[in-house]
């Protein structure tokens, strides 16, 4: 094939597809249809430019051509800012929103049960000397409890913190499928770590240091926490009691809703990994650290009652917009 003959004879329809292609926002019903056809006969110019005479310049212009066509007959997506922001401001605070009741109910029973281990601990020297040797309990109250936060780089432990609490989260998340078991056994261990440590350092007049280290970063950690394990324990639930749902449409509902949940604490996470890294240790005005810690919580809990709220009453779950495009079928 004479390729020059060949660009001779096709260059205006191509220029003309370009031009369609300019001014697309602007297009009449027949100019629209004119880009439809010229689409389509560029698209099989192509394939006998490729298959006869792949001349490496033309397939490339015919390429870019055919591409920026079909983006634009077909219609392009969003922008990603747009779903970035989109989830940000509506699909995840309505499900955190959603889920306030699950989400209240760990927090309530989480910290009631380390309330009650921490004073059984603080009141009991047999338990304490059942825990750990004397010490061993020294050494934690006086010194490790406190370096903990500062014995590596505030950059390092910010990340390192932020991994995992991100695994943990992801644990009490992923297996609630397990009839909600495995979240349970994170929800109880992680309370039990912090009710044990709590009556060890109230038990040997370290309160104050406790509440000081444990609050800055402690508001949100335990927040997120809670949440992700409200989330494991609703889709847990959902095995158990789908409602009048189809077992496994609920789930697959219940699973759309772990992985945004999953996606948004992710973020609340960083935040309170970098306050943990860079707040608790290295600020040593006791006010000041902490008030950073209840500013941080404050934020939070409001972006989930105002935008989460608000989104709710519009109508949004926060799943329909993860739910895939369907088909009517017919029977």
């Amino acid at each position: 094939m004479d390729v020059d003959a060949y660009v001779a004879a096709h260059n205006d329809e191509w220029r003309r597809l370009e031009q369609l292609i300019n001014k697309s926002r602007k297009l009449t019903g027949a100019e629209v249809d004119e880009l439809v056809e010229l689409y389509q006969r560029t698209a099989t110019h192509l394939s006998v430019v490729r298959s006869s005479a792949p001349d490496p310049m033309l397939v490339g212009r015919l390429s870019s051509l055919v591409a920026r066509a079909r983006a634009t007959v077909g219609g392009a997506q969003a922008p990603l800012w747009r779903d970035v922001g989109n989830f940000a401001t509506r699909s995840f605070p309505a499900i955190a929103y959603r889920l306030k009741w699950w989400w209240l109910g760990n927090a309530l029973l989480g910290n009631l049960l380390a309330l009650v281990l921490g004073v059984w601990v603080a009141r009991n020297p047999e338990v304490q000397a059942a825990i750990a040797t004397p010490y061993e309990i020294r050494e934690l109250v006086e010194h490790d409890f406190a370096n903990y936060y500062v014995e590596h780089s505030a950059a390092s432990f910010a990340f390192q913190v932020w991994m995992n609490n991100a695994w943990v989260s992801a644990v009490a998340l992923i297996f609630g499928i397990l009839l909600g078991i495995p979240t349970l056994y994170v929800l109880l261990l992680n309370q039990l770590n912090l009710g044990v440590t709590a009556g060890l350092m109230f038990a040997h007049g370290k309160g104050d240091v406790f509440f000081g280290l444990i609050l800055p970063h402690g508001l949100l950690e335990l927040t997120a926490v809670y949440l992700a394990c409200a989330a494991g324990l609703k889709i847990g639930w959902t095995v158990i009691d789908p409602g009048p749902r189809r077992r496994g449409q609920a789930l697959a509902e219940e699973g759309r809703t772990c992985v945004a949940v999953a996606i948004g604490l992710v973020g609340v996470l960083l935040v309170s990994g970098l306050i943990e890294g860079f707040v608790t240790g290295w600020v040593h005005i006791t006010w000041l650290r902490v008030g950073i810690g209840v500013v941080a919580e404050a934020a939070f809990l409001a972006y989930v009652v105002v935008l989460g709220r608000r989104a709710t009453r519009q109508g949004a779950t926060g799943d329909a917009d993860l739910t895939p495009d369907t088909a009517p079928v017919s029977g």
